[in-house]
């Protein structure tokens, strides 16, 4: 079952929106073909990506778009780096806990076998991760590379604001029939990009996003994810009605 047909699995008499399938159908892709994707498509991308909400309308992202001869810039620096001096970096932020809750470590380790798994890569194999891992700074071959960053002296509430316009231009971006990856790797090499894109000293890097044409159109989400019943909890709905429940949404009103 694909993830968008898994969405739709129980909604029963629910109204499907229009978004429903580019939500679901939005995979992590890792492996794009070299077909252009032009500037006007990205400025558009962003141009709706930006209507995130943001407390206070501090809107606290800034974007790097990369494409041609300095993304393949970026992308070589990089990698030379993981290479030859990878111990020498690491990220302005910790992206995962130290100690990680047993439900969060068994998905973490869940990941680890369903990715290296659908590659073929041992977990023992270090090298070859290694050489998987590579792969993020060449933007997975994607003809756009993204750099998002942050200002360091804002505080979490604005990384949630981040969050929703990172999330918005994946969606934006499925919404043009590309596909994309968020990559927090990119956080750890700040120091190789600071003087490469001139970012000031008070923007902290905080990810990179590929997006292009997925190689596989047939590709999807390989990663799992939990049932409503694990994340939501419920109150209040015995008190509705049928009758008190509106049946016909906007766009079902449109096309009626």
């Amino acid at each position: 079952m694909s993830a968008p047909e898994e969405a739709m699995t129980g909604a029963g008499a629910a109204a499907r929106s229009p978004i429903d399938g580019i939500i679901a159908g939005r995979f992590a892709c890792r492996n794009f073909s070299n077909a252009p994707v032009g500037r006007a498509t990205i400025e558009q991308i962003l141009r709706v990506a930006r209507f995130a909400p943001s407390g206070a309308n501090i809107q606290p992202w800034h974007v790097y778009v990369l494409a041609g001869a300095i993304k393949d810039k970026v992308s070589a620096a990089l990698r030379e780096a993981h290479e030859t001096a990878r111990d020498a970096h690491v990220s302005e932020y910790s992206y995962y806990a130290s100690d990680l809750p047993e439900l969060y470590l068994r998905r973490r380790q869940e990941f680890g076998r369903l990715f290296y798994g659908s590659l073929g890569i041992a977990q023992a194999d270090i090298e070859a991760r290694s050489g998987q891992t590579a792969k993020n700074y060449a933007f997975f071959g994607a003809p756009v590379g993204l750099i998002v960053t942050i200002d360091r002296r804002l505080q979490v509430g604005s990384w949630l604001d981040l969050g929703m316009f990172v999330q918005n231009v994946l969606l934006a971006a499925a919404g043009h029939g590309l596909q994309s990856c968020p990559q927090e790797t990119f956080s750890k090499y700040h120091r190789i990009l600071r003087p490469l894109l001139s970012i000031p000293a008070e923007q902290m890097v905080v990810c990179g996003i590929s997006i292009g044409r997925a190689k596989n159109q047939t590709a999807g989400r390989l990663m799992p994810r939990a049932d409503i019943a694990e994340f939501a909890s419920f109150a209040g709905f015995e008190e509705q009605s049928a009758t008190q429940l509106e049946r016909t949404t906007p766009w079902e009103a449109e096309t009626s």
